[in-house]
């Protein structure tokens, strides 16, 4: 097969930043695209020149079309479960949107309908393929900084004139603990740190955290602010603390957020200043050794590439025959560790993985 053949089920904003390395990889096409909102699906079937008659509202609909072998799902994560199995049954590989899904006992579910069906299972995960994460972990893989012992990760949020618009019906069931599984900011896009902590240092052992709440709108709060600490085997820690500032404005093309990360080994210490946006202006790396501080500019550090690279990987990897990143096991992993941090602040006390 010269293409790897793309149906899009779940067509909402972030599927433009899905789409990027499928159109304009030679051997990727979209070929189908599929969203409960019928103008929002032609809209982007417009623009990834996909034909009208290829264009659906109904997802089994767009899984019994034989020249579709890989599907993006971009689904409300308490639907994750249900369309991944349609796919795996139907015979497609996946690339599933993180987190994969609301409990372990559902991802085990997930992971064996993939086995069974000899497709490939992605959870889709692209902070560590973030530019300024992949030179980070390049440096510590170099020895720059001698044995990694900690990571500190620190996520604000805020607002910005420049944010994605999300409209309330997105905003809503990221709220509701029975549809997103947790909170937006420490569950949702904590998978992204989680991710990151295990990328960097391997899997937790312990977990404990304080999650609290700030009023984000009218009725709805973030959870927020709140701190997890971790340890990992070997005597190594990490800590992420996540904040709310309601008046903090950001610079930013996408989600009114930004996110830095410490790493701190035996011989020195790594910084990476930035993730969603561009609060700090500084280089995207800095690594500190040997009484010299080093920075980092040659490279892309728009939050889009992350997107991109990932993509790459898969396509990559589908080609080669090799498993991708995250693989469904590896996302079982991290899925874990971020309902162990939810588990933690429910009983006021830590959590052994």
């Amino acid at each position: 097969m010269d293409q790897l053949r793309v149906g899009f089920i779940g067509a909402g904003r972030i599927s433009d930043l899905h789409a990027l390395e499928y159109l304009r990889n030679e051997r990727a096409r979209i070929v189908a695209v599929c969203d409960i909102d019928r103008d929002i699906a032609q809209k982007q079937a417009r623009k990834w020149d996909v034909p009208d008659d290829r264009v659906f509202t109904e997802y089994h609909d767009l899984l019994a079309l034989k020249d579709v072998d890989l599907v993006e799902i971009l689904l409300p994560h308490h639907l994750h479960r249900e369309a991944m199995l349609a796919a795996a049954a139907a015979g497609k590989h996946i690339s599933l949107q993180k987190p994969m899904a609301l409990t372990v006992a559902e991802a085990d579910e997930m992971i064996a309908a993939a086995d069974d069906a000899g497709v490939i299972f992605k959870v889709f995960e692209n902070f560590i393929f973030y530019p300024p994460v992949q030179r980070a972990k390049a440096l510590i893989e170099a020895g720059e900084i001698g044995d990694p012992l900690t990571i500190r990760i620190k996520s604000n949020a805020g607002t910005s004139p420049n944010a994605w618009e999300v409209p309330p019906s997105a905003w809503a069931w990221r709220f509701n603990p029975e549809h997103c599984g947790g909170g937006p900011l420490v569950f949702d896009d904590g998978h992204h740190k989680f991710s990151l902590a295990w990328f960097f240092m391997g899997l937790a052992e312990e977990v404990h955290a304080w999650i609290g709440e700030t009023e984000f709108m009218p009725g709805l709060a973030f959870d927020a602010p709140a701190m997890v600490s971790w340890k990992i085997p070997g005597n190594r820690y990490g800590s992420l603390e996540v904040v709310f500032s309601p008046d903090l404005m950001l610079e930013t093309n996408h989600y009114a957020q930004d996110d830095r990360i410490e790493i701190t080994g035996t011989r020195g210490v790594l910084w990476i200043t930035r993730g969603h946006g561009k609060m700090l202006d500084v280089p995207p790396v800095v690594l500190y050794r040997d009484r010299r501080t080093f920075t980092f500019f040659d490279m892309p550090a728009g939050w889009e590439h992350s997107f991109i690279n990932s993509t790459r990987h898969f396509i990559d990897a589908y080609f080669k025959g090799e498993p991708p990143s995250l693989t469904g096991r590896e996302g079982r992993d991290v899925l874990r560790f971020a309902l162990a941090a939810q588990e933690s602040a429910r009983v006021g006390q830590a959590v052994i993985l």
